[in-house]
């Protein structure tokens, strides 16, 4: 099931095309990541997606609805990159009252704060959160009513290391329960491991739209492969394939996506020579880059 689709969506600033023919679209369970810089068109999608600003053409549907109508916003949710609460309310009487706004059981609100791992604090008031704690909030709010579709702008901003994994696991458990997911980061690292396709986009225009396996052979950038020689063989280990010693131990090899498994071979032949040997591909930084060079006309291949 496709919980939402954009075809050939355009929107026009004054003089200025902020998305210009942009269409993907994101099933039940699946987890997208939306990249791009600042201005690339992201919020302006975001806006339109949850019925916030008009499109000047194309076509957007939210769970088979229009966005904004009553019915999509019954099953969307949205998370900004920095939410705000009344800090004189504990966590668990904001809850409460956002539960009442949708007409649901305030009762719930102790579970929902329990999901995203604050229950310990949902007594305590909000101005005494950080930063992290806040963000939690922001997603047990917006996992109310069990949203068919999230939309997450910068969700992660704030959060330490460990909490951000935490999150990626709710959104996992979010997918498999078959919501449908589209966050917007800059962290592309932890992006990278955590979502299913990349849509990019660039000036307003889309210029990626794939999964990260299927964007690398697109991008054909180069691998690296880093090949741990046995001491004292490095010397003979680099002569042999040609590659650059970059310590006493290590040679840094080069070649192009389709030459990797014929690589491969070359250091399996070295047999005892060889002690370990670690496979780099480009990394969704360089495909970032990439697509968005390339749609400016200056991609370096």
């Amino acid at each position: 099931m496709t919980n939402l689709t954009l075809s050939q969506v355009t929107k026009t600033f004054d003089q200025t095309r902020a998305l210009d023919g942009v269409g993907f679209t994101v099933a039940s369970g699946e987890r997208v990541a939306l990249l791009g810089h600042n201005g690339a068109g992201k919020s302006t999608l975001m806006k339109i997606i949850l019925g916030l600003i008009p499109f000047d053409s194309g076509t957007v549907t939210v769970m088979g609805d229009a966005p904004g109508s009553h019915a999509a916003r019954r099953q969307v949710a949205y998370l900004p990159e920095n939410v705000a609460f009344h800090p004189a309310l504990t966590g668990l009487e904001q809850i409460r009252y956002y539960l009442r706004l949708r007409g649901e059981n305030p009762g719930a609100a102790m579970g929902l704060l329990e999901r995203v791992g604050l229950s310990d604090a949902a007594k305590r008031r909000i101005g005494t959160y950080s930063k992290g704690m806040r963000q939690r909030v922001g997603l047990a709010q917006a996992l109310i009513g069990n949203p068919r579709l999230l939309v997450l702008d910068e969700p992660t901003s704030g959060l330490d290391p460990v909490s951000r994994r935490e999150f990626y696991a709710m959104l996992d458990e979010l997918a498999t329960e078959g919501a449908a997911i589209l966050l917007s980061s800059h962290a592309l690292t932890e992006v990278e491991a955590r979502t299913d396709r990349i849509v990019i986009l660039s000036k307003g225009v889309m210029v990626a739209n794939d999964t990260l396996a299927a964007l690398r052979r697109q991008a054909a950038l180069p691998t690296h492969l880093q090949v741990i020689a046995r001491p004292g063989a490095a010397d003979a280990v680099a002569a042999q394939l040609h590659g650059a010693r970059m310590n006493g131990v290590m040679v840094n090899l080069t070649c192009a996506h389709d030459e990797k498994l014929a690589r491969l071979g070359q250091v399996t032949a070295l047999g005892a020579m060889i002690e370990d040997v670690e496979v780099i591909p480009p990394s969704l930084e360089d495909i970032y880059s990439h697509f968005s060079l390339q749609a400016d006309g200056r991609a370096i291949r």
